[in-house]
């Protein structure tokens, strides 16, 4: 091979520049050291001269293996651009003075001049707390949308630009959307501000920021505890209406949540998304929403409502069971599991809002009153009962004196008047034989009558409480058996009646 002609082929690989340093790729990768211009021409200068040595014996072998790792050389420093420099230039190209302008909207699909397409998918990050008094829900998610900006295209130099990275949203057009059922919400700063823009090379771009909201959650707290609650996320354009500025969900799996998402007292069962257009009289206007299901906890109810209120009703029928001559002991207990009850139910009603319908809660919590109230006023009728009977035993005790007296005073009058009469007086016999219509005689055949007829079988119930004299402990005995009976077909009623509801509301 001639000498010129290798010579020609060096010069032409060193016609191209060469950059004094390399910068990182636009992966991020760190910056490497680089042979400078002088090392360059001095590592050339040895690779000619060995060439030419090469050539001039005859060792083409040598030329040629010598030509090879010069234009490696030479390649691998050109192949190392500075891709920094690059993306400055692009972005002064798309977006320098006079060549772009974030107050014009994009085109529609296909460069039309359609409604620019916005979509839109977030990652749920968190639920700090669903307030049950105010109706509001806090999250944390990560908001993303994405567009297409045809006045954004540039060269991606053959594959190595996979995108172009901003952090000031007022660099390029924003679609004006906003959270229509918030009540606050705040971005995160720490330690810079966690948003960005990813603008890549056919023009679409990508907005994602992290922020934290409170939003409104209108509940309906009739099935409350054993409630299910639909908490929504509604997002709506502002400004442009739908033939400018159309929202669409992302394709697949517009809405993320994390994985072992915590709630104390809730568990989200599920997320629906859907579309919420609205009309008004500028127009209408591009809307989404997602509505996340909660379902509330009850253990947490069971443990400090439930159970606590059949404990103070049950404490409460223990009077039953003392000595109807007990007055403190039964009063003390009456009044003091009405007073527990009464907090009780407080208490609760102090964690709600104030709702002008029913309440699963308030019908238990009311029954629960209801029943420790009877349970004192059942003592206060025993006690009457007891009072009566006694005043009763008193009054009969003394018609027996005042009878017994009579009895002793007509006997002494009957011997006297028998004393002072005369012994030739004559006394009227009475007939031996009756006529039919006498009234004696129809008095004596009345009472062979009823002593004739077969005596009436008492009820069981009647045998079981003539066990027991007086009326104030009937009273006490029929009460150990009714309240409890009653309560539990309450307990039937009531669990059956709202479970069932919450499974149709399902």
């Amino acid at each position: 091979m001639p000498y010129h002609l290798f010579l020609s082929l060096i010069k032409i690989i060193l016609a191209n520049p060469i950059k004094n340093k390399a910068s990182p790729s636009i992966l991020g990768s760190h910056s490497t050291h680089t042979r400078t211009r002088a090392d360059l021409e001095l590592h050339f200068s040895s690779y000619v001269e060995s060439l030419r040595l090469a050539m001039g014996t005859g060792h083409y072998f040598w030329a040629i293996f010598y030509f090879t790792s010069l234009c490696s050389a030479s390649l691998a420093n050109n192949a190392k651009i500075n891709f920094r420099e690059k993306e400055k230039k692009v972005l002064d190209q798309i977006l320098g003075a006079g060549k772009y302008d974030a107050r014009i909207r994009p085109s529609g699909i296909n460069g039309t001049d359609g409604p620019a397409v916005v979509r839109v998918n977030i990652f749920v990050r968190s639920i700090s707390k669903i307030d049950d008094v105010t109706m509001e829900y806090s999250v944390q998610l990560t908001f993303r949308e994405q567009w297409t900006d045809e006045r954004l295209k540039f060269d991606d130099i053959q594959g190595r630009l996979k995108y172009l990275t901003l952090t000031e949203a007022n660099r390029v057009w924003m679609p004006d959307l906003f959270f229509s059922n918030e009540k606050e919400g705040h971005f995160h700063n720490i330690i810079m501000p966690n948003v960005y823009i990813r603008i890549f090379p056919n023009g679409s771009v990508l907005y994602s920021i992290r922020i934290s909201l409170t939003l409104a959650c209108p509940m309906n707290l009739k099935l409350y505890p054993l409630d299910r609650q639909i908490c929504s996320l509604r997002m709506a354009s502002y400004g442009w209406t739908t033939n400018d500025l159309v929202f669409l969900w992302k394709e697949g799996d517009p809405v993320q949540v994390v994985k072992n998402l915590h709630l104390p007292r809730f568990t989200l069962e599920k997320f629906l998304t859907d579309y919420c257009n609205s009309k008004t009289n500028t127009g209408e206007y591009s809307c989404l929403k997602v509505d996340l299901l909660f379902k509330r906890e009850f253990s947490y109810y069971l443990i400090q409502i439930y159970i606590p209120c059949c404990m103070l009703v049950i404490v409460s029928w223990v009077s039953f069971w003392l000595d109807q001559g007990a007055v403190p002991a039964r009063v003390s207990l009456g009044v003091t599991t009405l007073l527990t009850m009464a907090t009780q139910t407080s208490g609760i009603n102090a964690s709600l809002p104030p709702v002008s319908y029913t309440k699963a809660i308030d019908v238990w919590t009311g029954v629960c009153l209801t029943f420790v109230f009877g349970a004192l006023l059942e003592f206060a009728l025993v006690n009457y009962a007891s009072r009566s009977g006694l005043n009763k035993a008193n009054m009969h005790k003394e018609n027996m004196k005042k009878k017994r007296r009579d009895l002793e005073q007509a006997s002494l009058d009957a011997a006297s008047d028998l004393l002072d009469t005369d012994s030739n007086a004559t006394f009227a016999m009475k007939p031996l034989v009756r006529h039919p219509g006498d009234p004696l005689a129809l008095e004596k055949l009345r009472q062979c009558e009823v002593h004739m007829q077969p005596p009436k079988r008492p009820s069981c119930c009647k045998t079981w409480l003539s066990k027991f004299p007086t009326r104030s402990k009937r009273i006490d005995v029929i009460s150990r058996i009714t309240f409890p009976l009653v309560f539990a077909l309450f307990n039937l009623v009531y669990w059956s009646t709202y479970l069932f509801r919450e499974e149709e509301d399902e």
